[in-house]
């Protein structure tokens, strides 16, 4: 509503009070319900004023649930958690926000849309990514699941698992990293400079493992646009004749490149995805 310093009721949360409360109030407004939300964008549009995301019944985010409890709700009985339809007041069905409340059905259910059958072990080990990552970045998106399940289905055996790393760089300063992985033996501390963080950290990684591949290419993109984008980082190593790709995900893109320098070095040593190079004359 426009004008409630004046007095001014907003005209959906009045019209839909009443139509919800018929039974107890008898009144109808008359007004077509499906086209306050239009009308609400409409006057948007024309004013410039941007409807608040938690505004009632025409906010961004009124339909939207991401509490695993509500939307374990949601997806057994809508009506346990809306009071009203969202289609009622011309809008699409409630959204599942995916994000750190969400629950295993709600993620489930989020990647059978997007085509993705998985088993009760993957499910397991791809919710403890998702979980990791929604604790980290406020919602997850479309482009999100699908960099997460794709990342988690190329993966090697994990010989080599990244559990720390600190970073300390500057202008003014020479990057330093220290990285905490553990092999099949035991869990490995060092610290390595570079010329730049992911140098850094990639030096401090292999001094870890006792592998120093050659890195042959080091491409990042951003999964969605905005600074909250999970970060996709693809490497290739060579060691020797043989030749392996590694991909890393995450909100970090130091962190993002040394989970994917540690996937290649995984293929590296179990042979998975591994290749022989073909050497150009």
């Amino acid at each position: 509503g426009i004008g409630e310093r004046a007095g001014n009721a907003s005209l959906e949360e009045a019209v839909m009070a009443l139509y919800t409360r018929r039974d107890f109030f008898g009144a109808e407004t008359g007004v077509n319900t499906r086209e306050l939300y239009r009308a609400s964008q409409l006057v948007s549009r024309l004013t410039g004023m941007v409807v608040p995301p938690n505004k009632a019944i025409v906010g961004r985010n009124a339909f939207a649930h991401e509490s695993g409890i509500h939307q374990d709700g949601v997806l057994k009985a809508r009506e346990t958690y809306e009071i009203m339809n969202a289609e009622i007041v011309g809008r699409e069905a409630a959204v599942m926000v995916l994000g750190k409340h969400s629950g295993r059905h709600a993620f489930k259910k989020a990647l059978a849309e997007l085509g993705y059958e998985v088993n009760d072990e993957e499910l397991k080990h791809l919710f403890a990514r998702f979980k990791e990552i929604a604790d980290r970045k406020k919602q997850i998106t479309t482009e999100d699941l699908i960099a997460l399940v794709e990342d988690e289905r190329t993966r090697a055996p994990e010989m080599f698992k990244l559990l720390d790393m600190q970073v300390h760089s500057g202008l003014a300063l020479t990057p330093v990293a220290t990285v905490k992985v553990k092999t099949p033996d035991d869990e490995v501390t060092e610290a390595a400079t570079g010329d730049g963080p992911v140098d850094a950290v990639y030096k401090a990684i292999s001094r870890a493992v006792g592998l120093s591949p050659t890195l042959e290419r080091y491409r990042i993109e951003a999964t969605t646009g905005g600074t909250e984008a999970l970060g996709e980082v693809m490497v290739r190593l060579r060691q020797g004749s043989v030749v392996v790709t590694g991909r890393g995900i995450a909100p970090d893109i130091v962190e993002s490149s040394a989970r994917a320098y540690l996937d290649a070095l995984n293929k590296l040593v179990s042979g998975v995805g591994a290749r022989e190079a073909i050497e150009t004359p």
